[in-house]
């Protein structure tokens, strides 16, 4: 078949062009996920696997310098073949060397496949573990959006049909906007919002840096949803590749009593149509019969559009240093716990 060689690769157009015949790539596999952390200054590699001199896989890697200990995150890939034993070994050897390089105490993968005894036997077999914690959304509620809209409404909970058909005719206003600015507001309402649901809001500039980053290239949307002119939800969707994203929102106190959360997705799925997509994401969802989870409710309005729930592998950590892992793992640990999560 052809040895496998690696090497950087610094042209976008052939990192996207690879990505985009592949179905299971996403956002987070995508150039520009690595040029929104290298605007947040941090390190980041994009390796080529080739053979017989064609590119066969990509390898994003980000070094995340936190004070928990630095660690390699892999998010949403790498984008291979992972029946191909060589190209997966060859995969291996990279993260350790990118890791080593820079002084990682732990690796870890949060690779775009489904949750199965395959994907894990494949990171068991390299001396992987469960990471205490999750990287990115592992079950997710996914909506197959190439059916006609008539369809796409009968298949939703009574429900929420109900209350998006409440919305319109409430005169409920959807605005859009493409513009960075609007991140500020949004980060304002999710402070207002995490002290209601008790999470740990992302910082302004981790929002702004990633909706400026995607939204230069068509890629990002904020949906504000007005009853009058009471705000009453925001809503930041990410339009990449085949799928849309519902990735962060946000809403008011005023957003109790009108459904402007259920309008703004119903519009955000007609926008993934418009744009001859076939997935729009959700994102991540609680386990349906943990009501104690911390996004139980937030669960129950995302299930309610009546998605698949696909579940991908929980992230994987390789433990380089002992000590160091150590403390991560029980920062984590007790992260995990106190979070409800």
């Amino acid at each position: 078949m052809g040895k496998i060689t690696t090497k950087k690769i610094e042209d976008k157009k052939e990192w996207e062009d690879f990505i985009a015949f592949h179905e299971e790539a996403n956002f987070l596999h995508s150039w520009h996920w690595g040029q929104f952390y290298e605007n947040l200054g941090q390190k980041i590699e994009r390796i080529g696997f080739f053979r017989n001199n064609k590119l066969d896989g990509v390898l994003l890697s980000i070094v995340e310098d936190a004070k928990r200990g630095k660690h390699l995150i892999v998010p949403g890939g790498p984008i291979i073949d992972w029946k191909d034993d060589e190209i997966v070994d060859t995969f291996i050897k990279e993260i350790k060397k990118i890791a080593y390089l820079n002084d990682c105490g732990f690796i870890r993968v949060r690779p775009q496949l489904l949750s199965s005894d395959f994907s894990k036997n494949i990171f068991k077999k390299y001396g992987f573990i469960d990471a205490p914690m999750h990287l990115h959304a592992e079950l997710t509620s996914q909506l197959d959006i190439k059916k006609p809209e008539e369809e796409l409404l009968k298949q939703m909970r009574k429900t929420t049909r109900y209350e998006i058909k409440k919305a319109e005719k409430e005169g409920l206003r959807i605005v859009t906007s493409q513009d960075p600015k609007e991140i500020k507001k949004f980060y304002d309402l999710q402070i207002q919002t995490s002290k209601r649901q008790k999470f740990i809001p992302f910082s302004h500039r981790y929002l702004h840096e990633q909706f400026k980053t995607f939204s230069q290239i068509n890629a990002a949307l904020i949906y504000k949803a007005f009853f009058k002119n009471k705000l009453l939800a925001v809503a930041f969707i990410i339009f990449y590749g085949n799928e849309a994203v519902y990735h962060y929102g946000a809403s008011t106190e005023e957003g109790r009593d009108h459904p402007g959360s259920y309008l703004i997705q119903w519009e955000a799925i007609l926008e993934a149509k418009k744009r001859d997509m076939s997935r729009y994401n959700l994102w991540g969802v609680s386990p349906e019969n943990n009501q104690r989870h911390r996004f139980f409710g937030l669960s129950l309005f995302k299930r309610g559009f009546g998605g698949e729930e696909i579940e991908y592998l929980h992230a994987q950590d390789l433990i380089l240093n002992y000590p160091k892992y150590a403390i991560n793992f029980a920062i984590e640990t007790i992260r995990k716990i106190t979070r409800n999560v």
